[in-house]
């Protein structure tokens, strides 16, 4: 090698363009591979090869860089604002419309290729599951008594619902619901998700 052939640079990487899409990927990985409580900014730091003050750089924190993870077209903190702060025996409805507003939205195309795009992926299912139980299900089911087992479970029978909805009337768009009027939809639909909420499960 001579003295002008420039060496190979290790260790952290510099700052640059693509250094937010770096952090960015890693943290994807490890959030996909440990979840959210099981990685730190620190731990993304270090596989992105880069000073963790970078990080604070690009990103406010943790939760900003959890959510641009996930690549939602829409934030559900904005969809679902208001909905905890209803009494949990009434809230069905709100959440049915709350939905409904966001998927008749020019939204639509984008909610249908990210949903198309997370289903069959392994890691991006696993955001998914991070993002609906952290972000989503925190927020429905705030407030509604009972243990956690038992709140756990009531999310995730109204997940089931409000899931099913979305992807039976705006992706594979089975008729007649896909053509349902949204009334006619938290008619038939909210009863189911209230039930979920504060309901007897036991009830046949």
């Amino acid at each position: 090698m001579s003295a002008t052939e420039p060496t190979a640079r290790r260790g952290r990487r510099a700052g640059g363009e693509d250094s937010r899409g770096h952090i960015l990927a890693t943290a994807r990985h490890l959030f996909a591979e440990h979840g959210f409580e099981g990685t730190s900014l620190r731990q993304v730091a270090r596989e992105a090869h880069v000073d963790p003050a970078m990080i604070h750089h690009y990103f406010t924190g943790k939760d900003e860089l959890f959510a641009l993870s996930v690549e939602l077209p829409a934030d559900p903190n904005q969809v679902l604002e208001g909905v905890d702060e209803l009494d949990a025996g009434v809230r069905a409805e709100a959440i049915v419309r709350a939905v409904l507003r966001l998927w008749d939205s020019p939204m639509q195309h984008a909610l249908v290729a990210f949903v198309r795009g997370t289903i069959g992926s392994k890691s991006k299912t696993a955001l998914m599951r991070q993002m609906v139980s952290r972000t989503i299900l925190s927020r429905i089911m705030a407030g509604v008594p009972g243990s956690p087992h038992e709140v756990a479970l009531r999310g995730d029978l109204v997940a089931t619902q409000v899931m099913g909805l979305m992807l039976v009337r705006y992706v594979v768009r089975l008729e007649p619901l896909a053509s349902a009027t949204p009334e006619e939809v938290v008619r038939l639909v909210a009863p189911n998700v209230q039930r979920y909420l504060t309901g007897d499960l036991d009830a046949v």
